[in-house]
C-alpha cells in the first residue's frame, strides 16, 4: 500500500514549516516545494494525493499549477491556499484547476487537518473504486471467453421465487470443465 502523500506549495519557507506543523503528528508523508516547477518535479518522482498551494507565487501562479496538477494528474486532490483572496483567482482556481477546497491565510488548522483528511479518504475510495472496476471488466471478459468456449454456461435457471437453482454436475464434468479453461487460458 502506497503512503499517503501530500504536498505543500509555497515559496515562504514559514508558510512551509506551518503547514508540516499540522500534519506533524497525522499519518501523511508532507513533501514540500518553493515553487511550481519544483512541485512538478516532485510530483513526477512521488504519487501525491494531495496538493496544498499557495496563489501567488512568483513564476507561476497556484491556479495555474493546479491545472497543470489536473491536467498530468487528474487523481490528485487539489486544494488552495492564498492570502490575497480575489474573486478572480477563486474562479480561475476552480474553473482550471477544479480544486477541492480554497482556504484563506491565515487558516484554521483543525480546517484544513479535516479537509486534507476528506482529501485523502476520497483519492483512496476512488482508488479503490478504479481497482475494483479494473477486476469487473476483466470478470466479465473471462465470462464472454468461457461463454464462446461452453455455450450456455453463464445461464441461469430460477424456481418461483427467483432463487437459483444449481443443477448437478459430475465430479468427471467438473473436472474435465476445469481442464479445458486451465488450457484456454494459458
Amino acid at each position: 500500500m502506497t503512503s499517503d502523500n501530500i504536498l505543500c506549495v509555497d515559496d515562504e519557507p514559514y508558510i512551509l514549516d506551518a503547514l508540516k506543523r499540522v500534519f506533524f503528528d497525522k499519518q501523511v508523508v508532507v513533501l514540500t516545494a518553493t515553487s511550481a516547477n519544483e512541485a512538478l518535479q516532485l510530483l513526477a518522482e512521488h504519487e501525491v494525493k494531495v496538493v496544498i498551494t499557495d496563489e501567488c507565487m512568483p513564476g507561476m501562479s497556484g491556479a495555474e499549477l493546479l491545472e497543470l496538477v489536473r491536467l498530468h494528474y487528474p487523481d490528485t486532490i487539489r486544494i488552495m491556499l492564498t492570502g490575497h483572496a480575489s474573486l478572480t483567482a477563486a474562479i480561475a482556481a476552480i474553473n482550471k484547476g477544479e480544486i477541492y477546497r480554497f482556504f484563506l491565510k491565515p487558516w484554521d488548522d483543525s480546517e484544513l487537518e479535516f479537509a486534507v483528511q476528506a482529501a485523502l479518504e476520497k483519492y483512496n475510495l476512488e482508488a479503490e473504486n478504479r481497482r475494483l472496476l479494473a477486476i469487473i471488466r476483466r470478470q466479465a471478459l473471462d465470462l464472454k471467453l468461457l461463454e464462446r468456449q461452453f455455450p450456455g454456461i453463464a445461464d441461469l435457471d430460477r424456481d418461483e421465487q427467483g432463487r437459483i437453482i444449481v443443477s448437478e454436475i459430475t465430479q468427471e464434468e467438473l473436472e474435465r470443465i476445469i481442464r479445458e479453461c486451465e488450457e484456454k487460458f494459458r
